[in-house]
């Protein structure tokens, strides 16, 4: 608001202005006006560059600040001196350079401001990892009876009550009871697991249909949770800003700049001609000004925004605009299994009879799988349990109609029984025939077939014989064979690092031709996973999309979460996938090389072009053609350069990707 005027004031020569300027102002108040609007610049938003500047020059350290400072100062107060003491210098020496330092002022303040704008927050994921601590606890009482009260006031050795459905308030063993307990917070998998007596339990879990009675073990920081949250706070504020190439090269430029402008104005005021004191200081002002880094400051933000802006229109969030730079340098991208490289979900892949697949063909007991699918559903029905409902969706896919259901009776971690439609059924693993004394042999090398792709298999027991193998398996994502082809053409090795067994693992990397696999792992062991990759490669970038993955997230170089994926993932992380396309992760690694390739071509644009310049600004050419590079020229060249950075930096918006 204060610049736009001085500019109109300053250029209204360029614009066709300059006589209703100076018929209606005159040159003195328009002198006097663009004094006191850039005065206020300076005194205000622009404090800050003199505020650091300059006590960096003291310290005989000077940065970009520092030049910024030095330039805008120079800028005015050579005009500052054509107004109110005009006299002292020559006629055709009296310009007003006011909307330089205006201008200067503004440019680098708005590229300092859409930097800002590219940084994400970093405190919602802790925020969101708070939220999943529980208020108040169920304790026990030695008499019996129950109190409600803040898991504050929990020690270790209490008993609490858990019920169906409940939050696990703290960590503990359980002492009673049978359950199967929610652990997708802290593994990933979507399979809950089975508790008894004995075992261990997590706060912040979800209990499932049974009730449990659990002996306190840990509370406050030392829960498993709490030790989330603090690896979350500890690994983001371990994230040090990258030092940019504009950092290093100012080191040296600075103060180049500063020598060069004494040099020219000494050269000038012992052997320039007369006026000596206007020559030299003319000179010395346009190398200042024509060096002053406005189009170094808008070199990196305006790229990085331009970047994040086309990344934003192909599904890819940047949080952090420094992400550009790290994932640029990744050595190797690792993957979670559950919910990134795979759905998430469960799903029915096979169902195998003892006479093969055939959906048609008489199975055991003369039934075919359409049948034992459709009487699996209907007892199935009466579980909550994930694998229930991926075998009750398998039959929804094929419009079977339900059968009649009784007697269900569900053992936690076994699987169930019931009556439907007059036969005995019972569905589950290993430890299901081993109760019901059922010799499935002949399915055997079929059942180590399933397990060796990583599928889980439930047995299907009709009429106290075994009739078929229902295998459920978390399907591979379409993209992502192509997402990890794609990384491997471009140089970058591939891990997946996961909390399922290493079987299931090892079958799913084999899939997908992952480089490196690491199962079986809680939140903190993906942490040690990602140090050991990043000391065998160099940085590593991680993608995930779970709450057990957040600590992972915010301690790689890059974490990226997919956009199907929790809240927490998505705030820990410093990219965000829009979808769950997983060659938005080649194409965001594409878009970091891009961006990051445009920020190097600003940099050498801009500090070539002042170097090639700064010369001709001291006056190199006037012993020999008698030109000299006015402050005046020097700012319009200062501008052309802003303006090169600034169409280069556009054209990042024309990216595409196949």
């Amino acid at each position: 608001m204060l610049t736009l005027p001085v500019f109109v004031l300053a250029m209204g020569s360029h614009m066709g202005l300059h006589n209703w300027i100076h018929n209606t102002l005159g040159d003195s108040l328009n002198g006097l006006i663009q004094f006191v609007l850039t005065s206020l610049v300076l005194i205000f938003p622009g404090r800050r560059f003199f505020a650091i500047g300059i006590p960096a020059l003291m310290r005989r350290a000077p940065e970009m600040n520092s030049l910024v400072a030095l330039g805008s100062l120079a800028a005015w107060g050579y005009s500052t001196l054509v107004v109110f003491a005009g006299g002292l210098l020559p006629e055709n020496s009296r310009h007003l350079y006011f909307e330089a330092a205006a201008v200067i002022v503004t440019l680098i303040l708005l590229g300092r401001f859409l930097e800002a704008r590219a940084k994400g927050r970093t405190g919602a994921a802790v925020q969101h990892l708070m939220g999943l601590q529980v208020k108040t606890a169920r304790r026990l009482n030695a008499d019996g009876s129950t109190d409600d009260i803040n898991v504050d006031q929990l020690r270790s050795g209490d008993t609490l009550i858990i019920r169906p459905g409940e939050r696990i308030p703290a960590d503990g063993e359980v002492s009673d009871g049978e359950s199967s307990v929610d652990e997708s917070m802290l593994t990933g998998e979507p399979v809950p697991v089975t508790k008894t007596a004995g075992m261990e339990v997590t706060g912040g879990t979800v209990n499932g249909q049974g009730a449990l009675t659990v002996k306190v073990t840990h509370t406050g920081k030392e829960t498993r949770l709490a030790q989330i949250i603090n690896m979350v706070e500890q690994a983001q504020a371990a994230k040090l800003p990258i030092q940019s190439a504009v950092d290093k090269v100012t080191a040296v430029f600075v103060p180049a700049v500063m020598a060069a402008a004494a040099l020219t104005f000494i050269i000038w005021l012992i052997s320039g001609p007369q006026p000596a004191l206007s020559f030299a200081l003319i000179n010395a002002v346009a190398v200042l000004i024509i060096a002053c880094p406005c189009a170094m400051g808008l070199a990196t933000p305006t790229s990085i925004m331009v970047g994040t802006g086309r990344g934003a229109e192909l599904g890819i969030l940047f949080h952090k605009g420094q992400a550009l730079q790290t994932l640029n340098n990744s050595k190797v991208i690792a993957f979670d299994k559950t919910g990134t490289l795979t759905l998430g979900k469960p799903v029915v892949t096979d169902i195998v009879t003892e006479v093969g697949t055939d959906t048609t063909a008489d199975a055991g007991n003369g039934h075919s799988a359409d049948d034992i699918l459709r009487w699996a559903a209907a007892a199935e029905r009466q579980s909550e349990h994930p694998l229930a409902a991926a075998i009750v969706q398998a039959a929804e896919d094929k419009n079977l109609p339900p059968g009649s259901v009784a007697d269900v009776q569900i053992k936690a971690g076994i699987g169930l029984q019931a009556k439907v439609d007059g036969h005995d059924i019972a569905i589950g693993g290993d430890a299901l025939l081993q109760s019901l004394n059922i010799d499935v042999s002949a399915m055997q090398k079929t059942s180590e077939a399933l397990a060796a792709e990583g599928k889980t298999r439930l047995f299907v027991v009709l009429d106290n014989q075994p009739a078929a193998i229902i295998a459920v398996a978390d399907p591979v994502r379409d993209s992502a064979r192509q997402a990890i082809h794609t990384l491997q053409q471009q140089g970058i090795k591939t891990a997946m690092i996961t909390g399922d067994n290493q079987r299931t693992a090892d079958a799913i990397a084999q899939q997908l031709g992952i480089d490196d696999v690491v199962a079986g792992v809680l939140p903190d062991g993906k942490v040690d996973a990602l140090q050991t990759l990043r000391e065998r490669y160099g940085e590593v970038a991680f993608v995930g999309d779970g709450l057990n993955d957040a600590p992972a997230l915010a301690d790689a170089d890059v974490g990226i979460a997919v956009g199907s994926g929790t809240d927490v993932a998505m705030e820990a992380a410093d990219v965000v996938l829009m979808n769950a396309d997983l060659n938005s992760v080649p194409r965001a690694q594409a878009l970091s090389h891009a961006v990051l390739r445009n920020i190097h071509q600003n940099l050498f644009w801009a500090f070539g072009y002042n170097v090639l310049l700064i010369p001709l600004a001291a006056g190199v050419l006037y012993p020999f053609f008698g030109l000299l590079l006015s402050p005046m020229i020097a700012a319009g060249a200062m501008a052309m350069s802003s303006v090169f950075v600034l169409g280069n930096a556009l054209r990042l918006k024309r990216l595409h990707f196949d």
